[in-house]
């Protein structure tokens, strides 16, 4: 099944609303920053902001330093904006992407398990674990789902709800960043996708999941069809 459908990349700004608001942070503080400032000052996950803090080193936009540490232990950093460097501009991101799933297309036994399996890791990663014995119910998990996948840029919203009765309602996708890959290797994008959606749902101990991906229902859209899991005895 092919990728979360969007947009694809044309003229403007290279940065997500949020990512925007992440440099903004930077530019503004007048001096480094850790990570946790920056999740307070912006209101997301310490994992969701150190995602977008590296996203901008990565493009030039940001520096990582060293902090110095009272005592012995890991290395604490803190980001910096680049002064005067560009928002906008054309990097090659989409040919790492298409490196990267050509890699894992054609070396790996079971491409679509492998990216499903990331995915997984990363929807973990980027999503705050509930408190113990906290029980989420599906519409609350559904709309942290969405918090998350509009955090890194997916426009989601909840769609109507299955065709089985008291089915969890889908979720739409109208823009996925990896389009163009995701049109001619959709064993490995669609299904990094869909791990992802079921990582996070796992992460709440949410009672439904991400069954499967309808890519390009329509021509800005993919379906994410919810599943309810099997109550825990």
């Amino acid at each position: 099944m092919t990728g979360l459908l969007a947009e694809g990349p044309g003229p403007g700004p290279a940065l997500g609303q949020r990512r925007a608001e992440v440099l903004e942070a930077l530019r503004s503080a007048g001096a480094p920053l850790r990570v946790q400032e920056v999740a307070r000052r912006t209101g997301v996950h310490t994992n969701t902001a150190r995602f977008h803090l590296d996203a901008l080193v990565a493009a030039g936009l940001a520096t990582r330093e060293a902090q110095a540490r009272a005592r012995p232990g890991r290395p604490s950093f803190a980001y910096r904006a680049v002064a005067h460097a560009p928002v906008t501009g054309h990097r090659q991101y989409r040919l790492l992407a298409e490196m990267l799933s050509s890699l894992i297309e054609g070396l790996l036994p079971d491409p679509g398990q492998a990216a499903a399996e990331a995915g997984r890791e990363w929807g973990r990663f980027l999503t705050e674990r509930p408190a113990p014995y906290q029980r989420m119910t599906a519409g609350e998990a559904i709309s942290r789902l969405l918090a998350v996948l509009t955090e890194i840029g997916f426009a989601p919203e909840a769609g109507p709800a299955g065709a089985q009765p008291a089915a969890p309602p889908e979720v739409w996708l109208r823009r996925c960043p990896f389009r163009e890959v995701a049109e001619h290797r959709r064993d490995v994008v669609c299904q990094l996708h869909l791990g992802l959606m079921q990582g996070v749902l796992d992460q709440l101990h949410a009672p439904v999941t991400a069954a499967r991906i309808h890519p390009f229902a329509e021509p800005s859209l993919c379906v994410a069809e919810l599943a309810t899991l099997p109550a825990s005895s």
